[in-house]
C-alpha cells in the first residue's frame, strides 16, 4: 500500500494537549478521514438505490422472487 502525507494547521494549545495526553494525531486524522469518506460513499449508494427503486418499482414482489429463484437454479 502506498501512502501520501496530508497536513493541517491546528492551534498551538491543541497540539500541547495532544502531546500532554499522548494522542497521536495521525491515528485520529486517519480515522476521521475514513469516517468522512464512508459517509459520502453511503450517501452515493443511497442515491443510486433511490434511482434504481424508481426504475424497478413497476416489478411485483412475486416477479422479483421468481427471477431470484431462477437465477439460483441456474436457468
Amino acid at each position: 500500500m502506498s501512502y501520501v502525507t496530508v497536513s493541517a494547521k491546528i492551534p498551538r494549545k491543541l497540539k500541547e494537549l495532544l502531546d500532554k495526553y499522548g494522542i497521536k494525531p495521525s491515528h485520529v486524522i486517519r480515522r476521521a478521514l475514513e469516517d468522512e469518506v464512508k459517509k459520502y460513499i453511503l450517501r452515493e449508494v443511497e442515491e443510486k438505490a433511490r434511482k434504481l427503486r424508481k426504475k424497478v418499482s413497476h416489478i411485483s414482489d412475486e416477479e422479483v422472487a421468481r427471477i431470484i429463484r431462477e437465477d439460483r437454479e441456474g436457468r
